[in-house]
């Protein structure tokens, strides 16, 4: 068949150690034989990120401003160990906290579902899709270690030289600081997300943080959601029949385990990392999530929402097989070139991404799967296939469809 044409190039940003092979094997499998693929390649792969400096975090980030669609694979952020194994210059920061704080904006995450992969949670009958706040918090924060007994100060110095100051800790010995920082346009640009992608998908939308404990910090993050949904939001919610409330974290995860689905929790940076991990091991595996970062100026970053797939890594330099589950990877890829084919009026392109995802879903409902789902599958018999193998299996089923 003669290939699809792209008018404008995604931009690629290739990553880390499974993750990596896998990506390779999807473009050489899925993607080339059917689709003229232009893409402006970004290796974000840590050795190349520390040769460098990490500017082309940078460069790829800026890039996916430019050019409105970028697709992503799982990276590194490098620890101590890290460091040490890949004789790092630096501990580098996290390339999704650089990527999220240039391009603003909010990171949706929802389960794929699969017929044959049934919830953890018996109740769960629709999906739960994650709104997390994609600026700030941990993600950004200065840290020090203290050496020993002193006093730490929060100071704020305005541009006219004022001094704020805010008593931390007296310490009487060793210990740790840190500290993060939010910004209002950032907090404000997380709210429109929340409440436009409510509106566009007609769900509830819940919002929680620790407000009770945070008085400051995490309270302007409630007080300027509130703001705008009744400045803004209130009579449109009202008219399509949705719900926005807020609640505290710890209430919110017990109310998530006893819900039935189908709406958007909404929770800042490192809350939304950890909960959309709980969520998607919950529906099946962490392999089977969406994730697109939505920036306020419409623009989109698609990624696997896992990992780099370390231990499996290790196998595959070890010449041993590996049965990695790449779907999410699949659909990051299919969702970028979706969101191509609908900004440049492709309706061929975005016609293939649907297949794309219909092969996937098919090729795991006619029982052929990774071995994490086939130990939790209620299909009966389930062929366990290798990395490879499996994307070979979805190819088949997409040449079928097209």
């Amino acid at each position: 068949m003669e290939k699809l044409n792209m008018k404008t190039p995604l931009v690629e940003m290739d990553g880390d150690e499974m993750t990596r092979i896998l990506w390779k094997m999807i473009k050489e499998e899925l993607l080339l034989p059917f689709v003229d693929l232009k893409t402006e390649y970004y290796d974000l792969g840590l050795e190349h990120r520390n040769e460098t400096d990490d500017q082309v975090t940078y460069d790829s980030a800026y890039a996916a401003k430019k050019y409105g669609v970028a697709v992503k694979c799982a990276t590194i952020t490098p620890n101590a160990a890290r460091v040490k194994e890949y004789n790092l210059k630096e501990m580098w920061k996290s390339p999704n906290g650089t990527i999220r704080a240039i391009m603003d904006g909010t990171v949706f995450r929802a389960p794929i579902v699969v017929k044959g992969i049934e919830p953890c949670v018996k109740n769960w009958k629709k999906p739960i899709t994650l709104a997390r706040h994609a600026y700030g918090d941990v993600y950004k924060a200065s840290e020090m270690k203290v050496p020993c007994a002193g006093k730490a100060e929060l100071v704020f110095t305005a541009e006219d030289g004022t001094e704020t100051r805010e008593l931390i800790h007296e310490f009487k010995g060793p210990g740790v600081l840190q500290g993060m920082h939010n910004l209002q346009s950032s907090i404000e640009s997380f709210a429109h997300s929340c409440f436009k992608y409510a509106l566009d998908t007609k769900q509830d939308l819940w919002f929680a943080t620790k407000d009770t404990i945070s008085k400051k910090y995490d309270h302007t993050f409630k007080d300027i959601f509130q703001e705008i949904y009744d400045a803004q939001y209130k009579e449109l919610f009202e008219k399509a029949g949705i719900t926005y409330f807020y609640t505290l974290i710890d209430d919110a995860v017990a109310r998530i385990m006893k819900a039935e689905g189908g709406f958007i929790w909404a929770c800042k940076n490192y809350d939304g990392d950890v909960m959309s991990d709980m969520v998607s091991s919950a529906f099946g595996s962490l392999a089977m999530m969406t994730s697109v970062l939505v920036s306020p100026d419409g623009n989109f970053e698609y990624e696997a929402a896992h990992g780099t797939v370390q231990r499996h890594y290790y196998k595959h330099l070890a010449g041993e097989e590996t049965s990695t589950n790449s779907v999410a990877t699949i659909f990051a890829w299919s969702g970028a070139l979706r969101k191509r084919g609908e900004l440049d009026g492709l309706t061929d392109l975005m016609d293939f991404a649907d297949k794309l995802e219909k092969a996937t879903i098919a090729t795991i409902e006619s029982g052929k799967m990774t071995k994490d789902l086939a130990l939790i599958t209620t299909i009966e018999n389930p062929t366990v296939l290798n990395s490879e193998a499996f994307i070979k299996a979805v190819r088949q089923e997409l040449e079928a469809l097209l």
